[in-house]
């Protein structure tokens, strides 16, 4: 789910005109080394917290559906995270940085949610929402000043951008659906002398008992798309008496 994210956020980011101007974008960590090999107008989406948001946890499961109806497996419901990103913009004046990080601030604090378009894998078989907000840095998120003195870079501006997405949960497969009725194979008895019945490995039905035969039930006919369960009739529910008459 997380590589998903990266891969909207960069074609939103495409979208909004960096990719035609030459700036390549890119979810390194921005280390003074990683600094001094750049040469190239870039823009740094760097992760650095993941967190589950606890208050959308659900319950329960869904189903998965084949193309003729039937269930075919049951998932549990998806789990959000939070995953907050630092970004930046690195040039070689400040003021070109400064105008690369405001086109930046300009498409996200005007996207929401990424478009369905942008999403790719699970987040788009989902369908669900992924939210964008560029206001911040969540509450438990290390604070920016924090992130450049782990990374040993220095401080420049940078802008907080925190990213809730789903993560698809896990899927079991459920056994096809029943179609035909029970099977009975019985063992051929010996016979009355003493003697074998037949040869049971054969299966020919030779002795007493012996043989292969299939469960039927009055009730049910043969079994239609939906199996034997699909076809039974339901007995009619019973006529309503009224208020103050007797039951026959």
């Amino acid at each position: 789910m997380i590589h998903e994210v990266d891969e909207g956020l960069r074609r939103l980011l495409a979208e909004s005109g960096l990719e035609a101007s030459g700036v390549e974008v890119v979810f390194d960590a921005p280390t003074s080394d990683w600094a001094a090999r750049r040469s190239a107008p870039t823009v740094c989406v760097f992760l650095y917290d993941i967190r589950e948001d606890h208050a959308r946890r659900g319950s329960g499961g869904g189903e998965v559906y084949d193309a003729d109806g039937f269930v075919v497996a049951r998932r549990t419901p998806p789990r959000w995270f939070e995953l907050t990103y630092l970004v930046t913009a690195w040039a070689s004046r400040p003021q070109d940085e400064h105008r690369l990080l405001s086109q930046v601030l300009s498409t996200l604090v005007n996207t929401d949610t990424l478009p369905p378009h942008l999403l790719t894998g699970t987040l788009a078989r989902l369908g669900l929402l992924v939210d964008v907000d560029a206001g911040g840095t969540g509450t438990d998120a290390p604070a920016a000043s924090d992130v450049w003195s782990a990374l040993g870079g220095d401080l420049k501006p940078s802008l907080g951008l925190r990213v809730k997405a789903p993560l698809a949960g896990v899927s079991s497969v459920t056994a096809p659906p029943v179609t035909e009725g029970l099977v009975v194979n019985s063992v051929p008895q010996a016979a009355p002398d003493g003697t074998g019945g037949g040869d049971a490995g054969a299966g020919t039905g030779a002795g007493t008992g012996a043989g292969r035969r299939r469960l039927r039930y009055t009730e049910l006919g043969e079994p239609g798309a939906e199996g034997f369960g699909g076809s039974r009739e339901r007995p009619g529910a019973p006529a309503r008496r009224r208020r103050g008459e007797r039951q026959p």
